[in-house]
């Protein structure tokens, strides 16, 4: 009976959300500086005119953005509860582990090395898919190594700095417009994304999100341990490949066009978890895509509401609201 409440309980917060949602979506839609009226979102939907400002910032600006703001909250949460499920630990995730920095070493390279196949939109996107993928790999590999979470996390943070470090150097001998240009992509932007390019961005994180629901039994078993993941027939390394192969996509994707977005992949899981106290990863990757999609549109919206007075990077304000709730984890942890 207690199970049963708990899971009609599971399943009334996130109706609810998802009945939130559009309302959520409308006032992020008209939360810009200047005033649209609903009559002009209609036209520039169904009766677009090209010549018609409104219309040209209602499809090239404002749908973009809030529809960056609901993939990127969902890819980057569910690639944080990949982590924290692969590596058993619930400060795990793609910001704090370093596969956001390799993601982000490679596109600044692409950024700062003026070599033009690499400056390009695909070029970019290539370069931090890659990035993310391989130092996956690398925490994977340091992950059989040390047995300490807390090592790990160092690791992790240490391959940050390492990164970091490179990145220093490139810009130091880079142009002032290369320089201009990442220092930009590197602040988190929801607004670089041309409708045009929407259609990439939905397929890559379609079949992110797909593959992650095929191995949601997997995961389920993971949860118990390794030993018993091995007892009950699962494919270990197979297993761990394709989480660091899926984990590498949400990621790499959103870096690539939104810039290195923290605090978003190790938050919401834990929330996630806090709420709907299961282990069943079918429900914890829908409800970690609602809550993540619903968190980094209420945040951009505050954003734009903010824009006349103050510019706030997307990712200095996720780390604001995040920081302190990581922190309120490992608290709630040691007592």
């Amino acid at each position: 009976m207690e199970k049963l409440n708990s899971l009609t309980r599971n399943r009334i917060v996130l109706l609810v959300l998802l009945c939130v949602l559009p309302g959520l979506c409308f006032i992020h839609l008209i939360s810009g500086q200047i005033d649209i009226s609903p009559g002009d979102f209609y036209d520039a939907i169904l009766q677009f005119d090209q010549e018609n400002v409104n219309h040209l910032i209602v499809r090239e600006i404002r749908i973009p953005r809030m529809t960056m703001a609901l993939i990127a909250g969902a890819a980057l949460s569910i690639a944080g509860l990949l982590m924290q499920t692969l590596f058993n630990n619930p400060l795990a995730g793609p910001y704090v582990l370093g596969i956001n920095s390799g993601a982000s070493l490679l596109v600044a390279f692409s950024f700062m090395t003026g070599i033009p196949c690499l400056i390009s939109d695909m070029g970019t996107v290539a370069s931090a898919l890659l990035g993310a993928f391989l130092f996956g790999l690398i925490i994977l590999s340091f992950s059989y190594l040390v047995k300490s979470h807390i090592s790990l996390l160092l690791i992790g943070l240490m391959l940050g700095s390492f990164t970091s470090a490179i990145v220093y150097i490139l810009q130091s001998v880079s142009s002032a417009e290369e320089l201009k240009a990442f220092t930009m992509w590197a602040m988190g932007s929801l607004q670089h994304v041309e409708l045009s390019t929407l259609p990439f961005i939905i397929l890559l994180f379609v079949i992110g999100v797909v593959g992650t629901l095929f191995i949601s039994k997997p995961l389920n078993v993971l949860v118990l341990g390794e030993q018993d993941a091995k007892l009950l027939g699962i494919q270990l390394k197979t297993v761990r490949l394709i989480i660091i192969g899926l984990t590498a996509l949400l990621t790499g994707v959103i870096t690539a066009y939104c810039g290195p977005i923290a605090f978003v992949g190790l938050a919401i899981p834990n929330l996630v978890r806090l709420l709907f106290k299961t282990r069943d990863h079918r429900t914890l990757i829908f409800a970690s895509a609602l809550f993540g999609g619903v968190f980094l549109l209420l945040c951009d919206t505050v954003i734009q509401l903010l824009e006349a007075s103050i510019l706030i990077p997307i990712n200095a304000f996720t780390s604001l609201i995040g920081a302190p709730f990581v922190v309120f984890i490992v608290l709630k942890r040691l007592a």
